[in-house]
């Protein structure tokens, strides 16, 4: 009877795991290992000749440096802003659940829509500019042109976008703090930040680590916004991520061997600061 529960319930959902993440994982490895390329025929075994070309790539590890900013900027601010927003609207009322409802809009939006929607605000002759341009700056920033604020442009675009779901996960971890402790805290004389650093943020522990693994993914993963918006500019590779690399070496350059290799490399670093940093944070769950 159980196996037959699972062949009914289990079976076609790890089939499509199978087929549709093992599967291509496993292509995707050993295809790394060849030096195959449509357009340069035989596909050959080269062993570990691709991952160890890959560090001395500047293509590769330019990518992997502007990978590794958007990635942090977007963790800790994400983190950050959500918590106070959170904070902000941990409170009951018609208002409050309309604003929450706002700050969730753009989780569900594609990011190919949320690229086209910043693009027109930051663009050179968009919206921003010409807000700035009407209060009297008359040479304001290139937001997208400049190479030494285009990469922060599109984290903060990314920041933008997971801001909702840190708001939404740090309001449930609100809910989950007992009032109780707050009164107790509050009779023994503790203030507004003395409440919050001994009884809501340990409380806070789970939804920590659950916003901060999300957004480490998401950062390390980077690609629409910056296909969209910049296509990895401006100049050579200023906001190009180790995703958009991947695309553009398998794709654009036919290069199949070298682009497995780096989205295998991809994945072992994003794998490993995950699991890295749920272990982390979950020992931090169980000291708090």
């Amino acid at each position: 009877m159980k196996l037959g529960h699972f062949l009914t319930f289990g079976a076609p959902g790890l089939i499509a795991y199978l087929l549709f993440v093992l599967v291509p994982i496993a292509m995707t490895i050993s295809a790394s290992f060849t030096n195959r390329n449509p357009a340069n025929p035989p596909t050959k075994w080269v062993g570990f000749r691709n991952y160890t070309r890959l560090f001395s790539d500047t293509d590769f590890t330019g990518a992997l440096k502007n990978t590794v900013i958007v990635t942090v900027i977007v963790t800790v601010a994400a983190n950050v802003l959500g918590l106070l927003i959170a904070q902000l609207l941990d409170r009951r009322g018609w208002l409050y659940n309309a604003l929450r409802s706002v700050f969730f809009t753009p989780v569900v939006l594609s990011s190919v829509v949320v690229s086209v929607i910043w693009q027109a605000v930051l663009q050179d002759d968009g919206l921003l500019n010409s807000a700035l341009k009407s209060l009297g700056w008359h040479h304001p920033p290139g937001w997208l042109s400049d190479p030494d604020l285009a990469l922060y442009s599109v984290a903060f675009i990314i920041t933008w976008q997971m801001l909702g779901f840190c708001v939404v996960v740090y309001l449930a971890g609100l809910a989950g703090v007992p009032a109780d402790l707050h009164e107790a805290a509050s009779l023994d004389g503790a203030g507004r930040i003395a409440r919050f650093r001994n009884v809501t943020w340990p409380m806070l522990a789970p939804a920590l680590t659950i916003n901060t693994v999300m957004l480490l993914i998401t950062g390390f993963k980077a690609y629409d916004q910056i296909q969209v918006i910049t296509n990895g500019g401006p100049g050579n590779g200023t906001t190009a991520t180790v995703a958009f690399q991947v695309v553009q070496t398998t794709f654009t350059g036919n290069h199949i061997g070298y682009g497995a290799a780096m989205a295998t490399t991809m994945l072992i670093i994003i794998a490993a600061i995950s699991v890295v940093a749920l272990r982390f944070l979950q020992r931090r769950e169980v000291t708090l």
